[in-house]
C-alpha cells in the first residue's frame, strides 16, 4: 500500500500535464524524444489516477478516469505500438478536461482540510511527534 495521499497524487498529474506541455514546447511527437517523454508522462499520470480514492474522482463523473488508468497500462506494456495519432488525441481532447477536473479535486480537498482545521474538537497538538 501506498504511502502517498490524493493531495499528492493530484499534484503529481498536475506536474505531469505541466512537463507535458513543456516537452511540446521543444519539438512535436515526431520526435522520438518527445515522444517518449510525453509517453512516460503519460504512464505517470494513469498510475496516479489508479491511485485516486475513488469517492474522490466520482465527484468528476465527466473525467474518463478508466480512460486513463487504461491508457497507463497500454503505454506501459504495448509500446511498440502505440501510436502518435493516439497520444496527439490523448494530448490534445483528453488532458485538457483533465487538467481541469484535478484543479477542482485539488480545490475540493483544501476547502475539506481548512473545514477540518475549523472543527471544534478536533485541533492538532503540533508538539506531538519524533522526541516531542
Amino acid at each position: 500500500m501506498s504511502s502517498r495521499h490524493d493531495e499528492e497524487r493530484l499534484a503529481d498529474i498536475v506536474d505531469a500535464i505541466t512537463a507535458i506541455k513543456s516537452h511540446l514546447t521543444r519539438g512535436d511527437l515526431s520526435d522520438g524524444l518527445i515522444f517518449d517523454a510525453v509517453r512516460v508522462r503519460l504512464i505517470e499520470i494513469g498510475e496516479a489516477v489508479k491511485l485516486l480514492d475513488p469517492k474522490l474522482v466520482v465527484s468528476e463523473p465527466d473525467v474518463r478516469w478508466s480512460d486513463a488508468a487504461g491508457m497507463r497500462d497500454w503505454l506501459a506494456h504495448h509500446y511498440f505500438d502505440t501510436s502518435h495519432a493516439v497520444v496527439e488525441a490523448t494530448i490534445t481532447q483528453d488532458l485538457p478536461p483533465l487538467a481541469a477536473a484535478i484543479l477542482r479535486l485539488q480545490a475540493r480537498l483544501e476547502v475539506s482540510k481548512q473545514r477540518m482545521r475549523n472543527v471544534p474538537g478536533q485541533e492538532r497538538d503540533d508538539n506531538r511527534g519524533f522526541g516531542r
